[in-house]
């Protein structure tokens, strides 16, 4: 007994010290749940659902930081960061702008547990934006680029046999002064632009498996032959002699195995009452995948995945209309950009995570535009479970050409950089490779508007080449071009049908962005900005519903789907439906499920 009380003791006191040398800095709004951060223990959730293996370990926490001139080494290091939250954070304890002629320095030590003794070890980041160096133990053990994807690195070579290992990442980020992808992020944030998010911003952890293990996995449903086919990548000797095993089950109940050896794709037959997934009933099928290697098996991840297709077809009266399940569905949702005024880019915990996908629910919609950001894999796992339909954006870059909204361009495209190009098209590729398990996600958007919009026909074609599985929206917004499976328009603040395609299903991409400033919920407390502006809940509510019975009377003349902007407030926009510290929302709730929920079922037959 006394040895429990002493051990409580002690491992209260250590929390109380980190606590102490963690508070959340500056003075801008917060959210409800940066008051239940605790920094040795943040983030806890295993972070990819989508491949999970029972023993891991969190980095997450407090590491040591220096930002310095770029190109030099620390001799000493500022102070202490609360990984993972992005350095200009309120969140990080830090909130210091780095700058392109600048890098930020990461340092810490871990230990390996015993029980890991003869595993490989990987390390493994959610994302780090932009470009990140990782050396464990003085020695360099990878890089990567790009700002919104996981990697994985096998340090196994560089670990101490005894002790403590060190682990520095360095990270440099030229934001808007370079052409890399970067979404909304900008040097000097106003209007519509927002702060720079610098370094690691998701969950940073290990894990140890055998010298043969499991990659990647990639799943693909057809409902219409109620058949999963799954790829699995593996590593290790004698490939051609790896035996992969996967089990689906329906909650405890296995209903479907299939078996093959590394390298093949396997074709699982599922039970003629297979059930499909729809924002309606969100099912999800678990799965359990094995890896043999000599007889034994040498790795297992648990999974899940969904029978469900994503489509068009033209209805009776010539519109093309977007289909889930061979059925006709208007997908109406809000634009989701993502951001928090203590997060930035990153959630403060799992339960503010899920808390606007709920609330999108809650408001009756079917589907979330997630908006020139990629999220934690998280993120995607609640809208599978949830039941949301997801249009997936590429994060913008580079520069701004003309604009043609309401035609067919017929201008000149932005030509980029072979190094612009080069970078687009690695990230491009990387997202959607990340994503693809996620049966939620049902259209890909290389392109927002004009922002960084080039070879439009030539990227939407290799898009819908990469994932034949999705639909693609080509530019939404943006310079439109006969391609891909969807024309996409914006207008601001009323939906108006002002140009169509016979051949495509037309959307009405972005409208609304009915903005009401709370003075106590103001990321800036003058200077905000929103499409039109109103000073009351009744206000917003009576301007919202009149905009949806418009949105409502088109869907006959031609629109197939609509986004309405925004979830939230964010930074210097106060055209949310709820403000950007999600503690007021600002719209009488009843009346926009009712009429949001006509709107989704307005093609039902």
């Amino acid at each position: 007994m006394k040895k429990s009380i002493l051990t409580v003791c002690v491992v209260a006191l250590l929390s109380s010290a980190a606590s102490a040398q963690w508070k959340p800095a500056g003075d801008k709004i917060k959210t409800k749940w940066a008051e239940e951060i605790n920094p040795e223990n943040v983030l806890p959730e295993y972070p990819r659902p989508i491949m999970e293996r029972s023993d891991w370990k969190n980095l997450n926490g407090l590491w040591e930081y220096a930002i310095i001139e770029k190109g030099k080494t620390p001799t000493s290091y500022e102070g202490k960061i609360l990984v993972p939250f992005a350095v200009e954070s309120s969140l990080s304890g830090v909130a210091k702008t780095v700058g392109k002629n600048n890098e930020l320095w990461y340092q810490r030590t871990f230990d390996v547990p015993s029980a890991w003794k003869g595993k490989k070890v990987m390390l493994n980041f959610g994302a780090v934006d932009w470009k990140a160096d990782i050396w464990v133990n003085d020695i360099k053990v990878g890089q990567h680029t790009g700002g919104f994807t996981p990697f994985s690195l096998d340090i196994t070579p560089a670990l101490n046999s005894k002790g403590d290992n060190k682990l520095v990442v360095k990270v440099w980020d030229p934001t808007s002064d370079g052409p890399q992808p970067r979404g909304k992020q900008v040097t000097k944030p106003e209007g519509i632009w927002y702060t720079s998010v610098t370094g690691i911003w998701q969950t940073v952890w290990m894990e140890p498996v055998d010298e043969c293990h499991i990659t990647d996995i990639r799943t693909a449903s057809d409902i219409d032959r109620k058949k999963l086919t799954v790829d699995v990548a593996t590593t290790g000797a004698n490939l051609s002699s790896q035996l992969v095993e996967v089990k689906v089950f329906d909650g405890k109940q296995l209903v479907a195995v299939g078996k093959g050896l590394s390298g093949q794709t396997i074709d699982i037959q599922m039970p003629e009452d297979a059930k499909l997934w729809s924002p309606e009933s969100p099912f999800l099928y678990s799965m359990e995948v094995a890896l043999n290697c000599g007889g034994k098996v040498t790795d297992k991840v648990d999974s899940y995945t969904a029978m469900r297709k994503y489509s068009t077809r033209q209805d009776e009266n010539g519109i093309v209309r977007l289909q889930l399940n061979n059925k006709d569905v208007f997908q109406f949702g809000p634009l989701d950009q993502g951001w928090w005024p203590d997060g930035l880019y990153t959630a403060p915990t799992d339960e503010a995570l899920v808390y606007d996908i709920q609330k999108t629910k809650d408001f009756g919609y079917n589907m979330i535009r997630k908006h020139v950001k990629v999220e934690p894999a998280r993120w995607y796992t609640h809208c599978d479970k949830l039941g949301v339909i997801v249009w997936q954006d590429m994060p913008s870059g580079d520069k701004e050409p003309e604009w043609q909204m309401y035609n067919f361009f017929t201008g000149n495209e932005l030509k980029r950089t072979e190094e612009s190009e080069a970078c687009y098209r690695k990230e491009w590729k990387e997202i959607m490779d990340y994503l693809y398990n996620y049966p939620c996600i049902g259209v890909w958007v290389p392109f927002n508007e004009r922002w960084g919009q080039f070879k439009t026909e030539e990227i939407s074609e290799w898009t819908k080449k990469h994932d034949p599985s999705r639909l693609v929206n080509p530019a939404s917004g943006g310079n439109h071009f006969q391609c891909g499976d969807i024309l996409d328009l914006h207008h601001y603040p009323n939906p108006v049908l002002k140009f169509y395609d016979a051949g495509r299903a037309t959307v009405l991409g972005e409208y609304g962005g009915i903005g009401m400033a709370m003075p106590e919920h103001l990321w800036v407390p003058d200077h905000n900005w929103g499409y039109v502006k109103f000073n009351s809940s009744k206000e917003v509510t009576d301007e919202y519903v009149k905009y949806a019975n418009q949105l409502y009377k088109l869907i006959p003349r031609g629109y197939s789907a609509a986004v309405y902007t925004q979830t939230t407030d964010v930074e210097m926009e106060v055209n949310g439906l709820m403000t950007y510290d999600r503690k007021e929302i600002k719209i009488d709730e009843p009346r926009v499920k009712e009429i949001n929920t006509k709107i989704c079922n307005s093609l039902n037959k």
